[in-house]
C-alpha cells in the first residue's frame, strides 16, 4: 500500500487474519502488518507510542469485548488516531452499521466475500484505492 507505511488489522477470527495476510502477501504488499483482536487492544496499540503508526486501519465490526462501531466511536474522537483512515472489512450487510460508520468518517465499508478470489479483490481494490489517495 502507500509509502509502505504499517497496516493496523483489527480482527478477532484468526482465519479471516490469515485470510487477509494471504491476500496482501499475493498482492505483493509489503507494508508491515499488525493484527489485534478487537477495539480495546487497537486502542493501546495505537496510544502506545512505541508503537509504528499506521498508515490504514482494517476494521472488523463484530468483535468480543469492544466492537468495531465502540472503536470508531472513542477512535474518531481521539486527536491522536482520527486522521488514520479507516476501512470497514466486515460480514455485516446491515444498513445501520454502514450507515453509522461512514457517519464516523471511515474511507470505506468492505463486505467480506466467502470466496478467496472475490476475497483477494477486495483487498486488492482497497490497495488500488489507497495506492491513489493523498493522506494528511
Amino acid at each position: 500500500m502507500k509509502n509502505n507505511g504499517p497496516i493496523l488489522l483489527v480482527e478477532d477470527d484468526r482465519v479471516d487474519a490469515m485470510t487477509v495476510r494471504r491476500a496482501l502477501k499475493e498482492l505483493n504488499v509489503r507494508n508491515p502488518l499488525f493484527i489485534v483482536g478487537n477495539g480495546e487492544e487497537a486502542l493501546k496499540f495505537l496510544r502506545d507510542r512505541k508503537n509504528p503508526r499506521p498508515s490504514i486501519i482494517l476494521l472488523d465490526l463484530n468483535m468480543p469485548k469492544m466492537n468495531g462501531i465502540e472503536f470508531l466511536q472513542i477512535a474518531k474522537n481521539d486527536e491522536q488516531i482520527k486522521r488514520i483512515p479507516v476501512v470497514v472489512l466486515t460480514t455485516s450487510k446491515a444498513d445501520q452499521d454502514r450507515i453509522d460508520t461512514y457517519n464516523m468518517s471511515v474511507a470505506g465499508y468492505m463486505v467480506k466475500p466467502v470466496d478467496y478470489m472475490k476475497f483477494v479483490e477486495t483487498i486488492k481494490t482497497i490497495r488500488m484505492y489507497w495506492m491513489l489517495c493523498e493522506l494528511p
